[in-house]
């Protein structure tokens, strides 16, 4: 089935004339049709525009073979977390806030996949505003994890993940604040890149925490997400906080003979609180590597343990403040359609924010911040690379945590210092429990080494094959 391939697959496919671009849309919307109403993951699919743009694409490849040098991603159908502005295109940030918002512009990331040539298929639910870690918190309808329908898919880039999963795409977009990407893509058995903070452009993606929004993706393999990279990633004068560095040609680093690195483990990320079979799992996956003669090194990340309280205050601050220009006076519905989890955020955040508790709390929390970011530096002085779990547990069943916000807050415990040190992360399939629910795993970089997440990524995944595994539905 065309809708199972990865990207590289499938542009070797368009390429050699085995298929069409219209024969490859078609086949992700028979898929859509079929499994997603079980599912869940999208809330606008672009049936009429997409199949016109991969009849526009088919032409260009019969008039221009060599047109895949300028469009490197032509064809190819991909879904867009509903959090991306989309030109004409419904964007609801899975809020009905934003029920029938139609954008006027497209992200920077928007523009630059289609300039690429990627065909943009729907785009995928979430939970509203991005505040979530399970899918349930969307104002339409919860997504379900392809692997599981009991099970959530993870969050807030549930449908996104859930889509790519269950093969109604061949890629698709999202966005880590706090975890977001690699823990979806952890309970869907995906690759999940979220890269160094300002290594992508924010423009024209609604806002969460402005100093810790990654954008980022999901793919089925790292090398299709060191080659979706190349072109999302770079500076953005309508964004100040893409630096002016060099984007490396990541593809080509994938087989480059890599030194033998020194990979850390965090001892605090495989501590009693984490489930053993993710623990076990991970451990087991750091043995093959360090077959390959890579060194591995216990270390320790002595600031994890403040990472949590930090991140709950300084994520709802900021959220309060971006939320704030949502007041259904210059366009959406007014506040009275906040969903609960965004009020709750909302009022802890302003309430952090406030005279009298901004020193007590927020000023505190960026200290926190510092010595983590600090961390990680003292840290990687030591090794390359680290290695931990994505999540404490497995896949958990839906409504199992929805009505205890703690609870689902420690989701993200082992995933959101990486935010607040703006360091680059890759969630990758390692394994699976004994209920056959994905297990993932996550290396973590210094800033702007994607390339070595990448690399390493590669080197696994050519010796394993828990990423070519899919689910049944």
């Amino acid at each position: 089935m065309l809708n199972q391939l990865t990207i590289i697959q499938a542009l070797k496919g368009l390429q050699e004339k085995k298929f069409s671009s219209q024969e490859l849309v078609k086949d992700c919307l028979k898929n859509i049709d079929r499994v997603d109403k079980k599912i869940g993951a999208f809330i606008t699919v672009s049936r009429s525009k997409s199949l016109e743009k991969a009849k526009k694409v088919d032409n260009l490849i019969k008039t221009n073979p060599s047109i895949f040098k300028e469009k490197p991603l032509l064809g190819i159908p991909m879904a867009l977390k509903d959090i991306y502005s989309t030109k004409g295109i419904k964007t609801t940030a899975g809020s009905k806030v934003l029920a029938d918002y139609i954008p006027p512009y497209d992200a920077t990331v928007v523009k630059r996949l289609k300039k690429a040539g990627a065909i943009i298929i729907g785009k995928t639910n979430l939970d509203a505003w991005a505040h979530g870690s399970s899918g349930e918190n969307s104002d339409f309808f919860p997504t379900h994890n392809p692997w599981n329908l009991k099970k959530v898919p993870g969050g807030s880039s549930s449908g996104s993940a859930a889509a790519l999963s269950s093969s109604q795409c061949l890629m698709s977009m999202g966005t880590d604040t706090g975890g977001s990407i690699r823990q979806p893509a952890s309970f869907c058995n995906l690759v999940g890149l979220k890269p160094t903070y300002g290594r992508v452009s924010r423009y024209g993606i609604i806002s969460m925490a402005s100093s810790l929004d990654s954008i980022g993706h999901f793919t089925k393999t790292v090398a299709d997400s060191a080659f979706v990279l190349q072109i999302t990633a770079g500076q953005d004068s309508l964004d100040a906080t893409t630096p002016n560095v060099t984007v490396p040609n990541y593809s080509n680093k994938l087989t480059k003979p890599n030194k033998e690195l020194k990979i850390g483990l965090p001892k605090e990320y495989f501590s009693e609180g984490v489930d053993s079979q993710m623990r076990k799992t991970v451990e087991i996956a750091a043995g093959l590597l360090e077959a390959q003669g890579h060194e591995i090194i216990n270390v320790s990340l002595k600031t994890t343990k403040y990472a949590c309280p930090a991140y709950y205050i300084i994520q709802p601050a900021e959220l309060s403040s971006n939320l704030a220009r949502f007041d259904g006076i210059r366009y959406g519905n007014s506040r009275s359609f906040f969903g609960d989890e965004a009020k709750r955020r909302i009022m802890l955040g302003t309430y952090t924010l406030s005279s009298g508790y901004y020193e007590a709390y927020y000023l505190k929390a960026m200290k926190l911040r510092s010595l983590i970011i600090s961390d990680f530096k003292k840290v990687f002085k030591e090794v390359d690379l680290l290695l931990a779990p994505v999540s404490p547990f497995p896949p958990f069943n839906l409504g199992e945590k929805v009505n205890d916000p703690l609870k689902m807050y420690l989701s993200d415990v082992l995933t959101i210092s990486v935010n607040l040190a703006g360091l680059p992360a890759m969630s990758l399939p390692c394994g699976f429990t004994n209920d056959n629910l994905p297990i993932g795993m996550q290396f973590i970089a210094l800033q702007f080494k994607e390339e070595v997440l990448f690399n390493v990524g590669h080197q696994y995944q050519q010796l394993t094959d828990w990423h070519k595994k899919r689910p049944n539905i």
